[in-house]
């Protein structure tokens, strides 16, 4: 299957395939690693690989109607899924996989699912507003579900850049949208961007303000 039709659209060339395709890889390779290290099985890491690596993808296409979602229709998503897996168990299987690597794989999943999510929407005919909030949602789905999975806090809740640099990978995309620039060129951009906050967030603490917490009178 080269491209996504929906109500005779194409949502999908080859280009946005190899982008979604490869943010299902990273991001099944950072549910593998999760998994890593709380000491899940092989079919564990399959399971929380394909988990992180489709959550986001499947909730983006069941809203906008591209159904079946291409993670069950196309035989290439699991598949990359599970090579994500067998990887992470015969690479990594006695080392303790620290959060800070699992981080790195997570913000190149989001990156990039925060970019194809926001033009497949745009392609299906949202609204830019609600096509950059889906690119958002695409983005976190699958590290919300890992998270669970692992039982950990998901990193979306906490006040690190996660949900943030979805949304402005997903503004920028729309925004090359309305203004005609090349769609390619927008979604590189756009993943750069998302992918340094990510990273700044992890290495130089950049974080959302907290709620202030008034102390107790006695």
């Amino acid at each position: 299957m080269n491209e996504i039709l929906i109500h005779g659209q194409h949502l999908a060339g080859p280009f946005l395939i190899a982008l979604d395709l490869l943010g299902t890889f990273v991001f099944a390779l950072s549910g593998a690693a999760a998994g890593v290290k709380s000491k899940f099985d092989l079919f564990g890491l399959m399971v929380l690989a394909f988990a992180a690596g489709k959550a986001g993808g499947i909730t983006r296409d069941v809203l906008i109607g591209a159904v079946p979602p291409a993670a069950i229709s196309d035989w290439r998503y699991l598949g990359i899924s599970l090579m994500a897996g067998v990887a992470i168990f015969f690479w990594y299987p006695d080392i303790d996989v620290r959060r800070r690597p699992v981080l790195l794989f997570d913000g190149a999943g989001l990156a990039l699912f925060a970019v194809t999510g926001t033009q497949k929407a745009l392609a299906a005919g949202l609204n830019p507003v609600m096509a950059a909030l889906m690119g958002m949602l695409t983005g976190i789905g699958g590290g919300i579900l890992r998270d669970v999975l692992v039982n950990q806090t998901p990193t979306v809740l906490q006040s690190d850049l996660y949900a943030v640099a979805a949304l402005a990978a997903g503004v920028m995309v729309v925004a090359g949208h309305m203004l005609h620039y090349p769609s390619f060129a927008v979604m590189i951009v756009g993943a750069i961007v998302c992918l340094w906050l990510r990273v700044m967030a992890i290495f130089r603490g950049w974080h959302l303000p907290h709620a202030g917490v008034r102390p107790q009178l006695d």
